[in-house]
């Protein structure tokens, strides 16, 4: 990343995101009911099970969205060339980077049994087109971002191709939640992130960037953030009270108070819905608004973690992996019961109780604080072309 000064207000809500979405991954890794259980079901899951997945559907559209404004930046010190040559170029690091990093980290599979594509795959691919379109105009930018966003649930009422080339193209760019493809008898690749909703949130970014040019006025953009978070915030509650379009699972009428709000709630992520979209970015707009001029201790360590993402992002799989054979270990597994399974060190009916997860989620973002203040400071002071990408 280039030597810019940096806005703070940006790298606290994304060093919040990168905190929370750890508090995701530790449950993925470490509850009992993780791969057993869908903890946004109103009928069978409980209050803090529900909150401890639900808080996290903020930290994906969030971060995403804050690429986006982050790359109009860095941009600005380049033509548009060099602009577009180094999205395109980073955007194919970070595909690489989800194979061969990101698919170990998950899966400690040496034989990459397993691949995952998640969400370096998708702002990957978001990178690319941002790259390609943006070298057109900020306008056509903008333009297919609304797009996108605002349009893409059309295709929930289409009649869609369901075999074939076309069929797999669809799922993979609009509409998968989890398509799997084999790739022999004992090798598979999974799509998890339906790539162009999440670039319809990027190409957004990437147009909320010209609010944090240097000669913006600060007092404009507090209004625009403002009046765009409630904006969606509103069309978030009466698409969802219609029922009818912007998510293609209508809420359910459920015997409880409690589970109708959880029903209400409960949104589609993958691939995100335009009211996911509305539920997360609208209240980032209004933090972000909120977050103009703040420093104080805490904040300034939450920033940390905002500083270096992809370093903590990928260090926090690895050192939540670690934890996990340490425990299976420690439970009186032995090296026979590591089974070939896409996560190993994870055996069925193995985990612990949420109170225990939220105390390893603690423990690892606390001691992940001082490096990612090295690297952060390490970056300060040094210029190699590598740490553009890391």
């Amino acid at each position: 990343m280039e030597k810019t000064t940096r806005i703070q207000s940006i790298d606290i809500l994304r060093g919040l995101v990168m905190i929370i979405m750890a508090l995701d991954h530790t449950r993925d890794f470490f509850h009992i009911s993780a791969a057993s259980a869908d903890p946004l079901n109103p009928a069978t899951t409980h209050a803090g099970l529900y909150f401890t997945r639900w808080i996290t559907h903020f930290c994906a559209p969030i971060f995403i969205f804050l690429s986006g404004i982050s790359v109009f930046l860095s941009s600005q010190q380049k033509d548009s060339s060099q602009a577009s040559i180094f999205m395109i170029k980073r955007g194919l690091w970070l595909i690489f980077a989800e194979i061969i990093i990101m698919t170990f980290a998950l899966t400690f599979n040496p034989v990459y049994s397993f691949i995952f594509l998640l969400v370096f795959w998708s702002i990957g691919w978001s990178m690319i087109l941002l790259g390609i379109f943006s070298k057109i105009s900020g306008k056509v930018v903008t333009v297919l971002g609304m797009l996108i966003v605002f349009g893409h649930n059309l295709l929930d009422f289409a009649d869609l191709p369901q075999t074939g080339t076309p069929a797999f193209l669809i799922k993979i760019f609009f509409t998968g939640a989890a398509t799997i493809l084999p790739l022999s008898p004992t090798h598979l690749i999974g799509f998890f992130y339906a790539v162009l909703p999440w670039t319809g949130m990027m190409f957004l970014g990437y147009a909320a960037g010209t609010w944090y040019q240097k000669d913006f006025s600060e007092i404009t953009r507090r209004k625009y953030l403002i009046r765009s978070g409630l904006a969606l915030c509103l069309i978030f509650i009466i698409l969802r009270t219609i029922n009818v379009y912007g998510d293609p699972a209508p809420h359910q009428e459920y015997p409880t108070f409690i589970q109708n709000v959880f029903s209400f709630m409960n949104l589609s992520k993958y691939p995100p819905s335009l009211l996911f979209f509305c539920m997360t970015i609208g209240p980032a707009l209004l933090i972000l608004a909120a977050l103009e001029n703040v420093s104080n201790k805490v904040t300034r360590v939450i920033a940390v973690y905002g500083n270096v993402p992809f370093f903590y992002y990928v260090a926090h799989f690895y050192y939540l992996h670690l934890l996990l054979a340490v425990a299976f270990f420690l439970s009186g597994y032995q090296v026979k019961d590591i089974i070939q399974s896409p996560i190993f060190f994870k055996p069925a009916g193995f985990g612990f109780q949420l109170p225990v997860v939220y105390a390893i989620w603690l423990f690892v973002v606390a001691s992940l604080y001082l490096p990612c203040l090295w690297f952060k400071r390490y970056k300060t002071k040094h210029n190699q072309w590598w740490l553009k990408y890391i």
